[in-house]
């Protein structure tokens, strides 16, 4: 990347200096931490232009500091890569910069060559901006909706911030997302507070499961027809035991937050949590999805009986207000609120229907709860997350999303307030060998969407977009999809967000 960055620079009459060196210790020229990052930054001239240079999934807060103290010119760019996501890690280090009141441009390209890259790039050479079409996005206004929808979405406000709802937050600032910390004279507008709890609670409560309880939990998955990809080398590969352990965090989690009032959870488990027990990703698609094992207290009581209990994974708490609102509003509106979040990862042009279409890799690391399966559990695996990041294994709860019409979204921090961009979309079906051909390209372990925004180009919402992650509703049978999208977009906008409308 870095070549071909020097490449088109001078081919424009630029030459670039790398700020920082190759260290031979360590085998890489990555800024690995925030220390590393702010002492680099000391050396650079503050007036500078500055291009930072994403091809891979990064920390954000490694420069953050830095970049908040720049002078000069900002440039993010990032490869367009499934298996060196720095799209992913771009996308986030904007969203953190967008939160922190600080200017930038942003580029992306597949090798750098492309005339969209080039002149975009000239631009910034000469004026230190880059302009991109806006044209999909609109400020939201309720006056296309009936009076009755109006009233639904006002009264479903009222009722969370009359209700107050408490936000469970296992650890904040999972990987260094800045942009994904909302602050609490912000969220408690919303009427909305947040529950710190610490990960070595959580910990701390897994000890105390039986072995008995978390055989329970694996057996009624098991008779769902779930899949486990168990095999008998815990350092590569997914052990039972593993799974097992899997599902004590997931009683743990639920004991914990029916013990401290919470509607909706949130577990880091990056860092700290990963280096103790398996990984909590299965946890995170059982609580999203309202079919789930049945959990109960030390007393007896069943816990969240019938309910899902939103969890936003990585502790994008963004995502939780996210989560949380999509549940309950679409519950009301009679449909199944299941939901989750995802990376924007990848995506390429596809043949869909008889129509070229760009088709989003949407991918986590196992929060899809799994009713957005085909046939749900029966679809469902379980693989185990790879051993450089998760010693202790764990597995995911994997599948490929079903066909049909949805709602996404995102909320985000600019100017200190709280926006959310929302729209239409559908997940479409691949050719089997389309969908294995995708999740090779990026983390096969994963559960993944094949995405379709309505209205919206890919370089439209890498442009607009200020988040690695996307929030995803399915609206199922005759219920129409922009409806949905309006009566949710009126709902978060009566509870004091921005809106911006975005495509069709």
């Amino acid at each position: 990347m870095e070549e071909k960055l020097h490449d088109a620079l001078q081919k424009l009459g630029w030459t670039i200096k790398r700020a920082h060196t190759y260290d031979e210790e360590k085998g890489h020229g990555f800024i690995d931490y925030q220390h590393v990052g702010i002492k680099i930054f000391r050396e650079i001239d503050k007036k500078a232009p500055l291009i930072v240079a994403e091809s891979v999934w990064q920390y954000s807060h490694h420069v953050l500091a830095g970049l908040i103290a720049h002078e000069g010119p900002i440039l993010i760019v990032t490869n367009w890569d499934g298996t060196y996501p720095g799209l992913v890690g771009a996308l986030n280090l904007t969203g953190s910069l967008t939160k922190a009141n600080v200017p930038y441009s942003f580029l992306w390209s597949k090798d750098f060559t492309d005339d969209f890259f080039i002149n975009k790039l000239q631009d910034w050479l000469n004026t230190g901006t880059v302009i991109h079409d806006y044209t999909h996005v609109q400020a939201f206004e309720t006056t296309s909706m009936t009076a009755a929808d109006r009233e639904l979405a006002a009264g479903f406000a009222a009722k969370l911030q009359h209700d107050q709802v408490v936000m469970g937050v296992f650890d904040e600032g999972c990987m260094g997302m800045f942009n994904a910390i909302v602050p609490d004279a912000l969220i408690h507008q919303l009427g909305i507070f947040k529950e710190r709890l610490s990960q070595s609670t959580l910990y701390a409560k897994m000890l105390t499961v039986s072995d008995e309880e978390a055989h329970a939990v694996l057996d009624w998955l098991l008779k769902k027809g779930m899949k486990f990809d168990w095999g008998t080398d815990p350092v590569n590969e997914l052990t039972k035991e593993q799974t097992l352990e899997q599902c004590k965090m997931y009683i743990a989690a639920l004991r914990l937050a029916d013990e401290f009032g919470c509607d909706t959870i949130g577990i880091q488990y990056q860092q700290g949590l990963k280096d103790l027990v398996a990984a909590s990703d299965l946890v995170e698609g059982l609580l999203n999805n309202t079919e789930r094992p049945p959990v109960y207290g030390e007393k007896g009581k069943e816990l969240y009986p019938g309910e899902a209990l939103p969890h936003f994974n990585e502790v994008d708490e963004c995502a939780g207000i996210d989560g949380y609102v999509t549940y309950h509003l679409w519950k009301q509106l009679g449909l199944n609120g299941d939901n989750t979040l995802h990376d924007l990862r990848y995506g390429e042009n596809f043949v869909v229907d008889g129509k070229e279409e760009f088709v989003w890799v949407f991918l986590i690391s196992g929060a899809v709860p799994a009713s957005h399966f085909v046939d749900g559990y029966a679809n469902a695996s379980s693989m185990r997350q790879p051993p450089m990041f998760f010693k202790k294994g764990g597995g995911t709860l994997r599948g490929v999303s079903r066909p049909g019409k949805i709602v996404w979204s995102r909320i985000y921090m600019e100017q200190d307030e709280l926006w959310c961009d929302i729209g239409t979309g559908r997940a479409v079906e691949l050719p089997k060998e389309e969908t294995e051909r995708r999740w090779a390209l990026t983390d096969p372990q994963w559960p993944i969407m094949h995405g379709v925004l309505d209205g919206v180009s890919r370089d439209q919402m890498m442009a607009k977009h200020k988040a690695n992650h996307i929030q995803v509703a399915y609206v199922d049978g005759d219920f129409d999809v922009r409806r949905a999208a309006e009566i949710k977009a009126a709902a978060l906008q009566a509870l004091g967000i921005k809106i911006n409308f975005c495509g069709i």
